[in-house]
Order: C-alpha cells, then structure tokens, then sequence
C-alpha cells in the first residue's frame, strides 16, 4: 500500500463558471469501495457546458437541476488502485497496483431501467463528477463505490489514452445505435473525440463509405487515418452535393451526429435519404428547431438517440490498447490539475487548436 496523505489538491464546482482548486480530505474508502490515485482525467464537452450553466444540468423553466454544487468534476478518467479491502477487490476482480477506468454512470441497481439490465438508463442517475454522491476525478484520487463499474486498462498506456476509453466506449454506443450495413453510406458530423471514435468506429463496421464532416482540415485529415474514406469541409464545400454524387443522388443511409451544434441537425436531416437512420448522440447547449415534417412525411427516417457507453467499455480500451487509433494526436493537449482553467478554455476554443485536452492530477505523461 502507498503512502497515502491526508489531504490533496481537488477542483471544486460551486456552480455555473465558478470552480475553484483547493485542498480537500483524501477521501476514504469504505467497505467494498476502492481508492485510486488519478492518473489522468479527460475533459469533455459536456463538462464544458456544465461550467458554462447550460440549462441541461443546471435547470430552466422547463427542467429541474440535474448537476449539483460543491462537486469535484471529472468523469473521463484513468487511475491506479492504491487502497481496497478484499472485498472490493473480489468484487471487481481486481488487485492493488492494477490501473483501472470506470464507466461514467453509478447505477443504483434497484430501479426499474437497473432491474431490466438497461443500467446506462438509471433513474437516479449518478455520473462521475456531477453529483455529491459521486465525486468525479479533477483530483489527485477518488473513492470508486462498490455498485460503480471499473474495467482494467493497461499500465503501459500514456493516462490520457487510458482516460480516453470513456468518450470512446461512448462513440461505439453511437455507432451500435445506428445498425450500419455493409451497404451503407455512413456520414459522422464533427471530428473531435467522440466523431473520431465513430467514424474508427463505423469503418470497423464496414460500410461501403464512412464520410466525416468538421470545418477544420487538420480534424479532417485525423478523421482519414481513423478510417473516413471521405472528407468534407463544410465551410468550403456543400456535404448535401459531395453525399447525393455518391449515393446516385440518393442521400445518406446513416448519419451520426456528434458536434452538440444545432446547425448539424438539419443538416443531418437533409443530408439522408429516405428511410434513413439519424444517430443523436451530443449534449446541446441550447435549444434545436428543426422541420419535423422531415422526418414523418417527407423521408420517414429513423431517429434514435444514443446515451454513455454501455457494454462498449471492453471493445474501446482494446481499441486503445491495441495501437489501431492515433491516440498521440487525438490526445493533443495535457495539463497539471492546477492548469485546470485554461485547459476548459482550451476546450472551449473553437479555433481547432485542440482535439481531446486532458489534466494530468499525479503529474506523468
């Protein structure tokens, strides 16, 4: 067993662009639960949007608050266990030293989505780092409960490749969620993390055509060495004339959106043909209109929404782990926990500067 302090440097939620770094106690584990040093911790998008008060997690007029205050954030992340009784190493099937990641979503396993096996559709919904029962990893450790769902990743792996099998296992749900058929024309709009993931994997799927939309060409050519056969530059070139040349003027079978940006809705359903199948899987800061009559009578198409990453943890970390991503440049940029303000203002630059932007809490690459 490690020395273990008793205290450590931790970000603290205290609301919308309100987080602070402070001191806190090193959480204690109880029976059952596991203490891991962090080694590294993603920052998503939808952490983005919870620092910046989207109503998704901090309520309106039409929804309660989801997200709580005074919450470490952080549920993309990676780290070693260091503290852990036998039963929670029995539990999990794991031993003291292994390097482990957890699934985002602390199901409760008595609600009626946990009895039913749909776990990732919990009622009570605790997530890593959004709520007071659930501690997230913007902090050098973190108690694992008993009820949460680890999965071992290598050692070997640099922390913030490791960190990245939550958004990845997250992009596979998407692609599981769209039924791609050897036939198909696939379309993933938006080549940050998570569109990179699906188009890695849709092209696992084998599809006759994966096509990748972004505005930025760097993402764009990141998007070809994970597996898009074409490319598109919305901001140069129509995607509705580059996708109708290649389905005879059909449109897409598929398309999978990932951006969390409203424009890329109706794009998405203009760009499919009919009987087509839309794939929503992003956080949106703000409200979407779009035409629903698109959807019904024009084109009947199948829209679907996809959430987390269930049973999609085993197939990203070998993803990972195997070499097949260019992990090196998806995980662009790395930062130390008391950096943790410009790395969400890295996040939120638009400019492409970034693509997936990690803190590293025990201070290694």
């Amino acid at each position: 067993m490690q020395d273990i302090p008793a205290t450590m440097q931790a970000v603290v939620c205290h609301g919308p662009e309100n987080y602070r770094l402070e001191e806190l106690p090193v959480p204690t584990p109880g029976p059952g639960e596991m203490l891991l040093k962090v080694d590294g911790v993603g920052i998503c998008a939808s952490d983005l949007k919870c620092y910046h008060g989207a109503a998704k997690f901090w309520g309106d007029e039409n929804r309660p608050a989801w997200a709580e205050s005074e919450v470490v954030p952080g549920h993309e992340f990676a780290g070693t266990i260091i503290q852990a009784d036998d039963e929670a190493l029995t539990h999990h099937g794991v031993e003291l030293g292994d390097r482990v990641t957890c699934e985002q979503i602390v199901p409760c396993g008595t609600c009626r989505y946990c009895r039913r096996g749909q776990y990732w559709m919990c009622a009570p919904h605790d997530m890593f780092g959004f709520k007071r029962a659930t501690p997230g990893a913007m902090a050098e450790y973190l108690v694992v409960p008993k009820i949460a769902l680890p999965h071992k990743i290598s050692k070997d792996l640099p922390p913030a490749h490791a960190a990245f099998a939550e958004p990845l296992s997250c992009s596979l749900h998407g692609v599981e969620r769209a039924n791609i058929q050897f036939e198909d024309v696939v379309v993933v709009a938006g080549a940050g993390p998570i569109g990179l993931g699906m188009i890695a994997g849709a092209k696992s799927k084998n599809p006759m055509t994966v096509v990748a939309l972004d505005m930025v060409d760097e993402k764009l050519e990141l998007a070809r060495r994970c597996g898009a056969d074409v490319t598109v530059n919305i901001a140069t070139q129509d995607a509705v004339t580059v996708v109708r040349d290649l389905t005879d003027g059909y449109g897409a079978d598929v398309y999978i959106e990932s951006t969390g940006h409203p424009s890329a809705v109706g794009q998405g359903l203009g760009l499919l043909r009919k009987l087509g199948t839309y794939v929503e899987y992003s956080v949106f800061g703000s409200d979407v209109t779009v035409d629903w009559s698109i959807i019904s009578d024009d084109k009947e198409l199948d829209v679907r929404g996809a959430h987390l990453g269930p049973h999609c943890w085993p197939a990203a970390i070998a993803m990972i782990e195997s070499g097949r991503l260019p992990m090196d440049d998806i995980c662009t940029d790395q930062f130390p926990l008391e950096d943790f303000q410009a790395a969400l203002d890295l996040v939120g630059d638009t400019s492409g500067r970034s693509v997936k932007v990690s803190l590293l809490p025990a201070g290694a690459k």
